[in-house]
């Protein structure tokens, strides 16, 4: 039955290609169509049958619109064929590397009966894929000689076909035991017999093309001719793209539930188990970026590898998680990443890239931008991230014309923060009165946010303040390629990073609180002895007496939302720090 099903689907997806080849077939009709009746016309002149001067006319004017016609075409067909399809920056992987993981999954494609991928390249996401590279943009394809399908040998078409690159998320590596990266990449490996067939790859490639072309017309820095032309160009492609998406949307889906129904002959049970790893890895993989390797990249500073953060990230979070109990038990069977020679290079090049992707950092480490390892970060980034807030919370503070709390202060204090949040009476230099009082941000009242004025007018000046640093220290696009990749890295564009931000911009009202905190973490560092840490599900945290504090971010939301430091004094004066001492800002 299974066989059975795996050819039903796979001519499902065979006459979904079909359709859209038929889509190019009429569009190149249409073009014929003016040189057609041309030719009608000049033949039946030439034999008598047409004459006149009215004839005469309408062969000129149909020859004419001919040649414009076919010229059209022909600048359309050549930039959809010579356009370069969009390519995922990936870090490539080569068999050298990695002759282990090549021979699993070369393996695995015996298994299955469908061609083996003509490369292994990684990508720092919680994903896996083929992806087609054979485009003479991307390298010259390298012949093969297996039909996906039918099997051994080429295409009734005598073409040779090149498998497609299998890109394998770079955290599965790093959590999954080697069973369960099998399991997992075998649906994604089956999908390489349907990608050799002769009409499912012309579909393809049609499809990218017309793509590709709409992003080639939509460049915007060209001559107005150009652009002109390209508008044009960019018209055509997009009315064929729509005239064949829904029939490329049943391809695709056709294809993979091919791949799904031929890959359930291996490792079906291990599968089931594996995918639960998938969730687990997904869920980690988004706390470890999100709250640790973000604020390490805005310091310009790169966890050198995010990979084994991942790993301690998810057994982590096994722990604290009842639903994850007996997962951390895997961790005595051997890891996935152990099939690579050199693991270590290959999670600096992933965590670089995954920099670039996901935040937008330079291609090479410089002054600014150099990379961090996990021994190093809570001196290198959580402590240097504290005391630069500090600093900054204060530089706002003298340009509002906040006064010290005693003359006789010599050094930024808390008990300055404290005193101006919660201090009565009309607002200092700078700050509005009672009748302007403004939410933070774009809030308004429903929403739930304060509307003290001291701290609405604090917050919007540190937003300005930040989104100011930011600018000033945006990377300018480099030319260079992110290191550990192939050719395929000229072919993103670098103007376009981050290409997947992890979150929108933060809001004044969480700059605030953030700043407020910092100040917070610098006063119990310096007077007290606290030391800076890392929690791997929720980034830099401060540790008294080697315990973490977990109630600190409630207590500086009660002063920064309602104006109430009643909170966070206490905790002050329970762990013996002095808001009126300075502190030393970085």
């Amino acid at each position: 039955m299974t066989g059975i099903g795996v050819e039903a689907r796979a001519q499902g997806a065979r006459a979904r290609a079909l359709a859209v080849l038929r889509i190019r077939s009429r569009a190149l009709a249409v073009a014929l169509l003016p040189a057609a009746a041309a030719v009608i016309l000049l033949a039946g002149g030439s034999s008598g049958r047409f004459v006149g001067h009215g004839w005469d006319i309408a062969r000129w004017a149909t020859s004419v619109l001919a040649v414009l016609v076919l010229l059209a075409a022909g600048v359309v067909a050549l930039v959809v064929a010579r356009a370069r399809p969009a390519v995922t920056p990936t870090v490539a992987i080569a068999e050298s590397a990695a002759p282990d993981l090549y021979r699993l999954v070369r393996d695995l494609a015996d298994r299955l009966d469908v061609p083996a991928p003509s490369a292994i390249a990684l990508t720092p996401d919680c994903d896996s894929w083929l992806e087609d590279r054979t485009h003479p943009a991307h390298g010259p394809p390298a012949p093969r000689a297996r039909d996906e399908i039918a099997g051994p040998g080429h295409h009734p078409h005598g073409r040779t076909t090149t498998a497609p690159v299998l890109v394998i998320g770079s955290p599965f590596l790093w959590w999954m035991r080697v069973g369960e990266l099998r399991a997992v990449l075998a649906p994604v490996v089956a999908g390489t017999g349907p990608s050799a067939h002769p009409d499912i790859a012309a579909a393809r490639r049609f499809v990218r093309g017309l793509d590709a072309a709409v992003a080639a017309s939509a460049d915007r820095g060209r001559s107005p001719g150009v652009r002109l032309l390209g508008a044009g160009i960019g018209w055509v492609a997009r009315l064929l793209l729509r005239s064949c998406q829904a029939h490329a949307a049943e391809m695709e889906r056709g294809v993979a539930a091919a791949a799904a129904e031929r890959a359930q002959t291996v490792d079906y049970g291990l599968r089931i188990v594996a995918q639960e790893q998938v969730g687990l890895a997904y869920a980690g993989w988004d706390r470890l970026l999100t709250r640790v390797a973000l604020p390490a990249w805005r310091m310009g500073r790169w966890p050198s590898r995010l990979d084994v953060g991942v790993v301690a990230a998810l057994t982590e979070l096994s722990r604290r998680d009842r639903l994850a109990e007996g997962f951390a038990s895997r961790l005595g069977e051997r890891p996935a990443c152990d099939l690579l020679e050199e693991p270590g290079v290959i999670d600096e090049a992933t965590s670089l890239l995954a920099a670039r992707l996901f935040h937008g950092g330079p291609a090479e480490t410089g002054p600014d931008w150099s990379p961090v390892a996990w021994q190093e970060y809570p001196d290198e980034v959580v402590d240097r991230k504290w005391r630069t807030d500090a600093a900054r919370l204060h530089r706002v503070l003298d340009a509002l014309g906040v006064r010290r709390p005693t003359p006789a202060a010599d050094g930024p204090t808390l008990a300055r923060v404290l005193d101006h949040l919660t201090g009565p009476g009309p607002a200092r230099d700078g700050e509005p009165g009672p009748a302007s009082r403004t939410p933070f941000g774009d809030a308004d009242e429903d929403d739930g946010f304060p509307q003290n004025p001291r701290s609405a007018a604090l917050a919007a000046r540190l937003g300005a303040e930040v989104a100011r640093e930011e600018a000033e220290g945006a990377p300018s696009g480099p030319g260079g390629r992110p290191a550990g990749q192939g050719t395929e890295a000229a072919l993103w564009d670098d103007r376009a990073l981050p290409l997947f931000p992890l979150q929108p911009p933060r809001t004044d009202r969480e700059l605030l609180a953030d700043h407020v905190t910092a100040m917070v973490c610098c006063a119990a560092m310096d007077i007290v002895g606290a030391t800076p840490g890392l929690d791997w599900l929720d980034g830099p945290t401060l540790l008294v007496d080697g315990e973490r504090v977990t109630d600190l971010t409630a207590r500086v939301l009660s002063l920064v939302e309602d104006g109430d430091a009643i909170p966070l004094r206490t905790w002050l004066v329970e762990v013996g720090i002095r808001p009126e001492k300075p502190v030393r800002l970085g």
